[in-house]
């Protein structure tokens, strides 16, 4: 007997870039990398540069690849929203395949705007259950 762990419709909400997220916001919650503007803005923001990319110079992937990464990253330091695994996430918008391509601009809200919501709202919690501990060390 064969069973599915997840089928298609959960998976459009798991990108690889959370495994990094995941790392600041729940284990090195002080940093300013892992902070709230920093985790949902450096997600979306860089998605919507990796589909633009995507969708002017997909048929030169290593350069839109490069640019998607390159220009999230100054975009994201511009905005005040510098989040590294938001580098991830514009270059999953490049080399994704067509499940992800196929969500175009769409791909900013979901899995990308959503899911680091999601994972915001779970590590709040997580996060002050412990007096110890206090999440986030700022909102903007």
């Amino acid at each position: 007997m064969h069973f599915k762990l997840l089928d298609q419709s959960a998976l459009i909400m798991i990108i690889g870039s959370f495994g990094a997220s995941a790392v600041l916001i729940y284990g090195a919650i002080r940093s300013p990398l892992a902070q709230p503007r920093n985790l949902i803005g450096g997600h979306m923001l860089s998605a919507v540069i990796g589909v633009a990319a995507y969708q002017f110079l997909g048929n030169i992937p290593w350069l839109a690849a490069a640019l998607a990464v390159s220009i999230a990253i100054a975009v994201m330091h511009l905005t005040k929203t510098l989040h590294p695994p938001g580098g991830a996430t514009a270059l999953i918008a490049v080399i994704g395949g067509d499940s992800v391509h196929n969500l175009g601009y769409l791909y900013a809200l979901v899995p990308a705007g959503l899911g680091a919501f999601v994972m915001l709202i779970i590590a709040l919690l997580v996060n002050n259950l412990a007096s110890n501990r206090r999440y986030p060390e700022f909102w903007i």
